[in-house]
C-alpha cells in the first residue's frame, strides 16, 4: 500500500489552488509549523509570489484559499500576518492515516523509479589502525545505504581501500628485514635449545604493521639502499611476483582483522566482498590516461600528464593541473578514481555514485567530476559528494590523545562500551552479567554514533561522552529507552501486539492523544527530508520528537488502565511509536534497541 504524506498532499492542493487563481505554474511551499498555535502546516507562496505579479500578498492569499480544495484533509485554512495559509489537519484525517500506517510500511513510500546507487564510504589505510576521522565517513555512509534501500533503490556498497602503491614497497622491504631478524632469534634460540614457538610466517598484527611502516617512512628518506630495495619490490608486484605479492596478501589480511570486526562493532554493513581497493584498477590506469591524451583532454605540463579543467586556478591564478600521471611515469590517487568511475558506470551499470569524505576533499571531487564531464564518462549517471566536518575534542580541536596522535577507533569505542557498562552496574546491579553487557555494548556503540547523527553532517562537533551517554536529552540512551519503556508496558498488560492489527476506531480525545498521533503520521516526511540530503538529523530530530509526544502523552492518559472503549487505540499509539523508534534506529540509523533497560 502506497501512503503519501500530509505534507505531499497538501503541497500537490496548493500547487493546483495556485495555478487555478494565477495561472502561474510553480511548486507550493509547505513547512512544518513551527508553533501549533499556527496550526500543523504553513505556506508562504502567497508572499513569494505577490512579489513577482506585484499584488497584495493577503488578498493573493484569499484567492489561492477560495480555489484550495482541502476540506476533505485540514480545517478551514487561515491567513496570518503578510500573506500566511495555515492549515490545521482534521482528526478524522489523522486516525485515518494511523489505521493505514497500522497496515503499512509505517508510511516510508518506495520509489516508482529505483536506480542503482554505488556508495564509496569509509576507505580504511591498509597497515593502519583506524582512528576516529574514520568514523564519520563509515557511519554516515552506512546510513545513506540504508535509507536508499529503503525507498527502493539497488545499492552497491564499495569501500574503496590505499591497498597499492609505493608504500607497499617500502613496508615490505621493512617487513623482510624485520623477518629475517625474528628468524635469526628463532635459530639462536634453537641453537641454545630454548623453547621457542615456531611458525610459517612471523606473527606480526596491525599495531607492528603500523610502527614497521613509521620505520620504512624514514628508512626510505635516509637509506638509498632502502629507497632501492623498495623500489625494487614495488616493480616485483607489479610484474606479479608471487615471492612479494605473498607479502602483500599478509598485508591487507591483517589489516581485515582490524577493520571487519570494528564494522560489526558499529552494526555497519560493510564487507570483504564490498572492497574494490587501488589495487583492483592497476591494470585500468594506463587506458585511462591513454584515452585522455588520445583525445586532447590530458596533455603533458612539465613532464606530468595533466587536465586542466575549467574554473580552477591556482593561488597565482594559473590553470589548477589535475594529475593523472606524474613524471617519473607513476600513476595517483586521481588516476585511480577515474578508473573507479569507469568501471562503476559500465560494469556496475549506476545511475547514482556517492562518495562520503570530509570536506577537505571536496575541490579533489570537483575536479574529478569536471574531467568525467569532459571525458563523457558518465553521461546519465549522476556524481554526488557528500561532506561532513570534524571530530573535535573539548579544546574545539580536531580530536587527539594526549601525545597528539589520532585516537583509534576501537579503543574509543570500547571505552564507550565500558562507560556505557558502568552506569548499567550503578542502575542495576542485579542484572546477569551477559544482560548487563548486551545492553552496555547497544548503549555505548549507539550513545557514539547517535550523537554523530544528531549534528547536522557538515558541521563539526564535540565529542563528549558524557552527552552521549546521558539519559535525557536528544541521545541514543534516550530513545532506547523510550522504546523499553513501551515493551514494558506491553509486558505488564501482557498484550499481544499482532492482534493489534484489527483496530478499527482510534480515539483522539486528549490533547496530547492528538499531538502523538500527527507527529506519528509525520514518519514519511521526516524520512523524505533526510534522504533529500542525506542528513541523519532531520531523523534524529524527528525520533526525539516523537518521543517526548509520547512521554507526554504517558504522562497523561492511563494505557493499560484506561476505560475498555478506548484502551485498545491507546495501546496502539504505544504501538506504533515503538514500531517507528525502533525502524527508525535500528533498520535506518543501525543502532540496537533493547526490550529492557
Amino acid at each position: 500500500m502506497l501512503m503519501k504524506s500530509a505534507i505531499e498532499i497538501i503541497s500537490e492542493r496548493i500547487h493546483l489552488a495556485i495555478q487555478k487563481a494565477t495561472g502561474q505554474t510553480i511548486p507550493a511551499i509547505v513547512t512544518a509549523a513551527t508553533d501549533a498555535k499556527f496550526g500543523d502546516y504553513q505556506s508562504n507562496n502567497a508572499l513569494a509570489l505577490a512579489k513577482q505579479l506585484k499584488a497584495n500578498p493577503r488578498q493573493l492569499a484569499e484567492k489561492i484559499i477560495a480555489n484550495l480544495e482541502i476540506d476533505d484533509i485540514c480545517q478551514k485554512p487561515e491567513i496570518a500576518g503578510a500573506g500566511f495559509i495555515n492549515l490545521r489537519l482534521k482528526p478524522e484525517f489523522i486516525t485515518k492515516n494511523l489505521l493505514d500506517l497500522n497496515l503499512d510500511n509505517l508510511g516510508i513510500e518506495k520509489t516508482n523509479k529505483p536506480q542503482t546507487v554505488v556508495v564509496d564510504f569509509s576507505g580504511p589505510n591498509i597497515a593502519k589502525q583506524m582512528h576516529v576521522g574514520h568514523l564519520r565517513s563509515t557511519i554516515i555512509g552506512d546510513c545513506i545505504c540504508r535509507m536508499l534501500e529503503q525507498a527502493g533503490h539497488k545499492v552497491i556498497r564499495q569501500n574503496h581501500i590505499g591497498d597499492w602503491g609505493t608504500q607497499f614497497g617500502m613496508l615490505i622491504a621493512r617487513l623482510q628485514k624485520k623477518e629475517q631478524e625474528f628468524w635469526s632469534r628463532v635459530e639462536s634460540a634453537k641453537a641454545a635449545k630454548e623453547p621457542s614457538q615456531v611458525s610459517v610466517r612471523a606473527p606480526w598484527h596491525i599495531k607492528d604493521l603500523e610502527e614497521f611502516y613509521r620505520e620504512a617512512k624514514i628508512c626510505f628518506d635516509a637509506d638509498e639502499k632502502f629507497a632501492d630495495k623498495a623500489r625494487e619490490i614495488i616493480a616485483g608486484l607489479h610484474l606479479g611476483d608471487e615471492k612479494y605479492l605473498g607479502y602483500w596478501r599478509h598485508i591487507i589480511d591483517e589489516s581485515r582483522k582490524h577493520y571487519l570486526p570494528i564494522y560489526e562493532t558499529l552494526e555497519v554493513n560493510l564487507t570483504a566482498g564490498d572492497e574494490r581497493g587501488e589495487s583492483f584498477y592497476r591494470d585500468k590506469l594506463a587506458d585511462v590516461v591513454k584515452e585522455l591524451l588520445e583525445r586532447g583532454i590530458a596533455k603533458e605540463s612539465e613532464g606530468a600528464i595533466c587536465v586542466f579543467p575549467e574554473g580552477f586556478k591556482t593561488k597565482e591564478g594559473e590553470p589548477m593541473p589535475f594529475i593523472v600521471q606524474k613524471t617519473d611515469g607513476a600513476f595517483l590517487y586521481a588516476t585511480t578514481d577515474l578508473a573507479a568511475i569507469r568501471y562503476r558506470v559500465n560494469e556496475l551499470k549506476a545511475d547514482e555514485i556517492i562518495y562520503v569524505t570530509d570536506a577537505r576533499q571536496k575541490q579533489h571531487f570537483e575536479m574529478l567530476f569536471a574531467v568525467v564531464k569532459m571525458a563523457g564518462w558518465a553521461k546519465d549517471t549522476k556524481l554526488v559528494h557528500i561532506t561532513f566536518g570534524s571530530v573535535l575534542g573539548e579544546d574545539g580541536k580536531p580530536l587527539k590523545t594526549r601525545s597528539g596522535e589520532n585516537v583509534k577507533l576501537k579503543e574509543l569505542l570500547d571505552e564507550a562500551v565500558k562507560r556505557a557498562k558502568s552506569v548499567v552496574e550503578q542502575k542495576n546491579p542485579e542484572l546477569p552479567e551477559s544482560e548487563k553487557e548486551n545492553i552496555a555494548q547497544a548503549v555505548g556503540i549507539g550513545a557514539v554514533k547517535y550523537a554523530d547523527y544528531s549534528n547536522n553532517r557538515t558541521s563539526d562537533y564535540i565529542f563528549n561522552f558524557d552527552k552521549m551517554l546521558a539519559m535525557e536529552g536528544n541521545t541514543a540512551p534516550y530513545m532506547q529507552y523510550a522504546y523499553a519503556r513501551i515493551k514494558s508496558i506491553m509486558r505488564k498488560g501482557q498484550i499481544d501486539t499482532a492482534k493489534l492489527k484489527d483496530i478499527k476506531e482510534i480515539y483522539l480525545n486528549e490533547s496530547t492523544e492528538l499531538e502523538l498521533a500527527k507527529q506519528l503520521i509525520r514518519y514519511g516526511e521526516a524520512f523524505n527530508t533526510a534522504i533529500a540530503d542525506f542528513k541523519p538529523n532531520f531523523l534524529t530530530a524527528y525520533l526525539y520528537e516523537l518521543a517526548g509526544k509520547f512521554s507526554a502523552f504517558y504522562n497523561a492518559c492511563p494505557v493499560l488502565d484506561a476505560e475498555p472503549k478506548i484502551r485498545p487505540s491507546r495501546l496502539l499509539l504505544c504501538d506504533l511509536t515503538a514500531k517507528i523508534i525502533q525502524h527508525g534506529l535500528e533498520n535506518l540509523l543501525g543502532i540496537n534497541v533493547l526490550e529492557k533497560m
